[in-house]
């Protein structure tokens, strides 16, 4: 999404989202100074990471073999689709085409409908995950053996662990998962279920006859709801489809986050169908501070997201906004490398910076 719906290269909030607290240096990587300053930052950095398609940053001149060479104790992280070797290897994309590669689009949406696929670039959300742990395991062993190490990453490779259950399932059973809406098997009503107003919606899942009995007793216990082939998951399940209709016309007369109040103190497992501007004003959120209002220098004073966790003792968050592109390059420059004022004017006189 752009601020205000204005496109522009530092508009951004995708981008800003997952870059804060960072200084943002531009190398036109072309020009024989700009990779001579990329030089400089490997010999002062303790992590090199890379997100090119396989082969590119060896052709830059930037590859492993340079950067070891260059600082012995570095750890180098190439991150791509399919990984550096194989031959997917050149496939050159994003997250939406990993995602769906893995299968991922397959098994998300509804039977009678195209694939949906998960929100965003899957893929590049949830592989990082994986990469920061393996990132600590080899800085611990740089800190005890003064080693470097490069890590190579297929975000596919990390995408699939979240298919055990389906792969197993496959495994075991012969069964090919496919697109299934939101139903779970064994469970019902277990939808999201339209609420008053506009595109409003209420989530519930009952997994259990205790829950079912509570939800019963919520819409004061209905002659429909009696039915004994109802008083079990297996019949619930059967009849999922009766169930929706029925519970529909209920819910259709509440507030979804009055409807999840109200169930959730009877026990029902539900929550309210929540858009980015809705979260914006969860009073859990604000309560726990998640998001942090922070001056951008194009779009002005915009949330990010915080950190998904808290330290106590300790106010841990983003420390100031996503940069613009370039936007610290004279102070990385400067700050980070100690060129003197007369030096970084002959970078940028030589059209190093982009």
């Amino acid at each position: 999404p752009f601020k205000d719906g204005v496109f522009g290269t530092n508009r951004s909030q995708f981008f800003g989202g997952y870059n804060t607290s960072k200084l943002s240096l531009a190398l036109a990587l072309r020009n024989p100074e700009a990779l001579s300053i990329a030089k400089r930052l490997i010999e002062w950095a303790d992590v090199v990471l890379e997100s090119f398609t396989p082969g590119t940053i060896g052709a830059m001149g930037l590859g492993w073999d340079v950067v070891h060479e260059l600082n012995p104790k570095a750890i180098m992280v190439s991150s791509c689709l399919m990984g550096q070797t194989g031959p997917a290897a050149p496939l050159a994309g994003y997250g939406n085409h990993a995602a769906a590669i893995s299968g991922f689009y397959e098994i998300t949406g509804w039977p009678d409908r195209d694939p949906g696929g998960p929100f965003a670039a899957y893929t590049d959300t949830v592989a990082p995950h994986f990469l920061a742990s393996t990132l600590m395991a080899a800085l611990d062993h740089r800190r005890r053996t003064g080693e470097g190490q490069y890590i190579e990453q297929a975000q596919m490779e990390s995408a699939v662990y979240f298919l055990g259950t389906e792969l197993l399932d496959y495994q075991v059973s012969g069964r090919i998962p496919r697109r299934a809406g939101n139903e779970e098997p064994g469970c019902a009503p277990h939808d999201a279920f339209p609420c008053a107003g506009e595109d409003e919606w209420c989530a519930i899942a009952v997994e259990t006859d205790e829950q079912w009995r509570a939800l019963c007793e919520v819409m004061g216990s209905p002659a429909w709801a009696k039915d004994p082939a109802l008083q079990n998951a297996e019949g619930r399940y059967a009849a999922r489809e009766m169930l929706f209709e029925r519970l529909a016309e209920w819910t259709g007369g509440y507030d979804p986050h009055e409807l999840m109040a109200k169930l959730q103190s009877a026990g029902v497992p539900s929550g309210a169908v929540q858009r980015s501007s809705d979260l914006l004003q969860d009073p859990q959120l604000a309560h726990r501070r998640f998001f942090r209002p922070l001056p951008h220098c194009e779009m002005g004073e915009v949330p990010y997201e915080g950190h998904m966790f808290r330290i106590r003792g300790y106010d841990n968050g983003p420390r100031f906004a996503a940069p613009g592109l370039g936007e610290h390059s004279v102070q990385v420059l400067q700050e980070v490398l100690g060129l003197s004022d007369e030096e970084a004017g002959e970078v940028l006189a030589s059209g190093a910076i982009a």
